[in-house]
């Protein structure tokens, strides 16, 4: 699977010189936890999340401690420029799903924006991926079924089962047409792993 089959599209953006305030109401408007930021052309010059918003924008409780306690000496960040990563993971639209997934894990990053040239087309989030793999294994048959009868030589020769993602094929195809139709199943969202039978059962 392509990133660009997993991204959301058309992103939510914000301006550098927006305010956090005018973040924040984006973020909770659109049910989202990063935005990218973009210069005055509409390039992308950082992202910003949740956890960068929150940064200095809450004041002390004073209930909430037996004595007084001192207030922040500096003043709460006010731009988007001033909160935000400017040094930001990217993808394209062509990078293999399960490489930025693992990009993401490693580096616990939650949103990576998805560049085609120097336009933003897409962001993916953790939520986008888990969405895919929240895919049930009926629809991931068919779609898989429909794939290899579409574009692979004897398609309809194939048998399909899915378990939790897992699809297994079988038929009696020599090695060129099963190895169409391992590609074939791996692109479609959802898939986790593929494993090939013959008819009669034998690997």
């Amino acid at each position: 699977m392509l990133v660009r089959e997993a991204m959301t599209s058309p992103v939510v953006t914000i301006p550098r010189t927006a305010t956090v305030r005018q973040a924040i109401r984006v973020l909770h408007e659109h049910e989202i936890t990063a935005l990218p930021v973009v210069d005055d052309a509409g390039r992308l010059a950082g992202i910003v999340s949740e956890m960068d918003l929150l940064r200095g924008v809450f004041e002390r409780d004073p209930r909430a401690f037996a004595r007084p306690v001192a207030t922040t000496a500096s003043p709460a960040p006010r731009l988007v420029e001033e909160v935000m990563t400017r040094d930001v993971e990217t993808a394209r639209p062509n990078t293999d799903a399960a490489t930025l997934a693992d990009t993401m894990m490693r580096t616990r990053i939650k949103s990576v924006p998805v560049l085609d040239g120097d336009d933003i087309v897409g962001i993916v989030s953790r939520r986008d991926l888990i969405a895919i793999l929240a895919r049930s294994d009926a629809r991931i048959h068919d779609d898989v079924l429909a794939a290899i009868e579409e574009y692979a030589p004897d398609g309809r020769r194939w048998e399909v089962s899915v378990r939790d993602g897992a699809v297994e094929l079988r038929g009696g195809a020599d090695e060129p047409a099963r190895r169409i139709a391992d590609i074939l199943a791996r692109t479609v969202p959802g898939v986790t792993r593929v494993s090939i039978r013959e008819a009669g059962g034998r690997d």
